[in-house]
């Protein structure tokens, strides 16, 4: 019980961060990324469509949406492949980050919800996408759980994440100490809330490596599709597919 109330109170602060930083997420990603998030997002939406091969989507959901960002993608990759999308919804549990999310993206709903208790139906959505939000998820095996009853046979969970590295060379030095000593500055004066992001090299930190991740994926009942690291391993992309 106890152990419980910790991961709701840790959940709780989590999501309250983000509703803190939320007017000013969308330029800080932007500064903090010099842009090449933008790049990551593409191929994942790209990839996403060809391994799934279907042409026509009940749904897509994009869960931890925050602003809405990755819906833009999906729509402009399923414009460009010709692929029809009846719904696209946006799930976040931080109020202020679907406040701006509606107001930048009219093609899509949004609900507030926590991954672990994904306010869809049953086998209702073809495509599940998390971007750089799984490691918020303090229940994460109950979030792919949840992923995968969510999920129609043969639907897909795309990830796009930060995942843990073991760095010794120069220029994982130089990354370490751009996260470490560099992003919680910049992040802190353009959010003006500093903890928000010194959070983010910690999140990274304690989170898992990518073979652990696949692991999990494989437990919840997930078949691995494709994995590919980007930028010296600063992020990697993750598509599981329910068979």
């Amino acid at each position: 019980m106890e152990q419980a109330v910790d991961k709701k109170e840790k959940q709780d602060k989590i999501v309250g961060m983000f509703d803190d930083i939320a007017s000013t997420y969308d330029l800080t990603n932007r500064v903090l990324s010099m842009g090449i998030d933008i790049k990551w997002r593409r191929t994942a939406c790209d990839r996403a469509y060809d391994i799934l091969d279907n042409k026509n989507l009940t749904q897509i959901t994009d869960v931890a949406c925050g602003t809405g960002d990755l819906l833009l993608f999906w729509k402009e990759y399923a414009q460009k492949k010709g692929v029809e999308v009846q719904n696209y919804v946006g799930v976040d549990p931080s109020v202020g980050m679907l406040e701006v999310a509606r107001k930048k993206i009219d093609f899509a709903e949004f609900k507030e919800g926590k991954a672990q208790e994904l306010p869809v139906e049953d086998t209702s959505t073809e495509l599940i996408s998390i971007s750089y939000g799984i490691r918020n998820v303090v229940d994460r095996v109950e979030a792919l759980q949840e992923f995968y009853r969510a999920l129609k046979p043969n639907g897909i969970v795309v990830i796009l994440e930060f995942t843990k590295q073991s760095r010794a060379g120069l220029f994982d030095k130089v990354v370490d100490f751009g996260m470490k000593k560099v992003l919680p500055r910049v992040g802190g004066l353009i959010s003006k809330n500093y903890e928000a992001y010194k959070y983010l090299p910690d999140s990274i930190e304690d989170f898992l490596t990518t073979e652990m991740l696949v692991k999990e994926l494989e437990e919840a009942g997930f078949t691995m599709r494709y994995t590919k690291s980007f930028t010296m391993g600063i992020s990697t992309l993750l598509i599981a597919q329910k068979i």
